[in-house]
């Protein structure tokens, strides 16, 4: 993932001036009416982000990009959006889709969505509850690797009445390319009982 380097790269910081002269300006679209701050997913926009969550800050922002998934023994590739948001409280909104896509990079269907929350204590372990639009619930549990990576793996695994069956998980989170994407790799317990491949993905930063 993300390597830590102390000596500063004027191109880095050139390259990061360009990537926000688009990014910095779009933010997730909100409805007016409510009494509550706007959710966010730009830093530069919004209630400030709350004190507590400066170990996650990075991960803020709408993400786009491709992947490659294994469902019952076969790859495919598949886009995703994730967006990171927040309204100022101690904890971080996490919404993500993806769609499954044809040899050509073309459009086929809707794939995965699941929605969740991150919050991380003064000790720096982070939880992360999901929900998966398939029926299934997780509670992650795990830790910074770096300021800019983050693994964690499975405590909980709930499904519904209807939801499919699935085994414990892993994932690594962590930004690359001087912070332009996010990159992740899910591992997730197969029918053997071992740890296998299920998705990886590189998302640049659409936002924020």
């Amino acid at each position: 993932m993300a390597s830590e380097d102390a000596t500063p790269d004027p191109s880095a910081l050139d390259r990061a001036a360009d990537r926000a002269a688009s990014t910095s300006t779009r933010n997730i679209s909100s409805l007016p009416g409510l009494p509550l701050p706007d959710e966010t997913a730009n830093l530069r926009q919004g209630p400030d982000l709350h004190p507590g969550l400066l170990g996650l800050l990075p991960l803020v922002g709408v993400w786009r990009g491709e992947g490659e998934g294994n469902a019952d023994g076969s790859d495919y590739r598949f886009g995703q959006q994730v967006v990171v948001s927040h309204d100022g409280q101690n904890f971080l909104s996490w919404e993500s889709r993806s769609w499954r896509l044809g040899a050509e990079g073309e459009y086929i269907e809707p794939d995965l969505r699941e929605s969740g929350f991150w919050r991380i204590g003064e000790d720096d372990s982070i939880e992360f509850l999901v929900a998966h639009a398939s029926g299934i619930v997780e509670l992650y549990y795990g830790s910074p690797v770096s300021q800019t990576a983050w693994e964690l793996a499975t405590d909980v695994v709930i499904r519904t009445q209807t939801g499919p069956e699935a085994g414990g998980a892993k994932r690594l989170y962590g930004l690359v390319e001087e912070g332009a994407a996010l990159a992740y790799v899910e591992e997730r317990i197969g029918a053997d009982g071992d740890l296998v491949p299920r998705l990886s993905a590189k998302l640049d930063r659409y936002a924020g």
